[in-house]
């Protein structure tokens, strides 16, 4: 019968220079094989992750929209809200506008943009603007507000409590109280495909959308 030789430990394995005991890893085991090797790299930039989407009001707080409108202002977008079992709120889809003309109400559809916002201290969000119904004061303040925060800070708050149905644009004090924000650099197209992954309504049997027509479901 073959004998297995026997390979003694190297000098360092068996006594550490710190003077701890070292305890040899079955196949020589190395976390490092398994280290990113795109994290931190110069000059790339990571993806923001899944922003909040809210309305420019919803923030509580100053913010400033995009400046450039061509590359960070949506065109007009379809949106429709749709129940989430086990979830609170309704969730804000995209829906492809024949799927909505076909299946829904028009009442069930908001058409609004998305622009790529923040609030103090690069927290970023997408920020719905407005684009039916301008006639209206709460949707013609709303896009008033997020006109001027391409250029200066400002906070968009209700006015409701004054008898008031409008939004009223409220200044920062000094327009330097808070740095410009340092813009992610991906496409806003990027971003808005990371933030609404699972969540695009294109196809007639997408399960949001039977659930919003009251279809049965098929069960996988």
């Amino acid at each position: 019968m073959e004998t297995k030789k026997v390979v003694p430990l190297k000098a360092q394995d068996e006594e550490p220079t710190n003077g701890t005991v070292s305890i040899a890893k079955p196949g020589g085991f190395d976390l490092n094989r398994f280290k990113s090797k795109r994290s931190g790299m110069a000059g790339v930039d990571p993806l923001p992750g899944v922003l909040p989407v809210h309305r420019a009001s919803e923030a509580k707080d100053f913010i400033r929209l995009h400046p450039d409108d061509e590359a960070y202002w949506s065109p007009g977008l379809c949106f429709v809200s749709v129940p989430i079992k086990g979830q609170k709120h309704d969730t804000l889809h995209l829906i492809e506008e024949d799927l909505a003309l076909e299946f829904l109400p028009e009442a069930r559809v908001t058409r609004q943009l998305l622009v790529l916002a923040s609030k103090p201290f690069d927290i970023f969000f997408l920020c719905t603007v407005p684009t039916q119904n301008l006639d209206g004061t709460w949707n013609a303040s709303n896009l008033q507000g997020c006109l001027e925060a391409k250029d200066r800070w400002v906070m968009l708050v209700s006015r409701k409590a004054e008898g008031v149905d409008a939004y009223g644009v409220k200044r920062a004090r000094s327009e330097d109280a808070f740095a410009e924000p340092k813009w992610p650099t991906q496409s806003l197209s990027e971003i808005i495909e990371v933030t609404f992954a699972g969540r695009m309504i294109d196809r007639d049997d997408h399960p949001s959308l039977l659930r919003l027509i009251g279809a049965k479901q098929s069960v996988s």
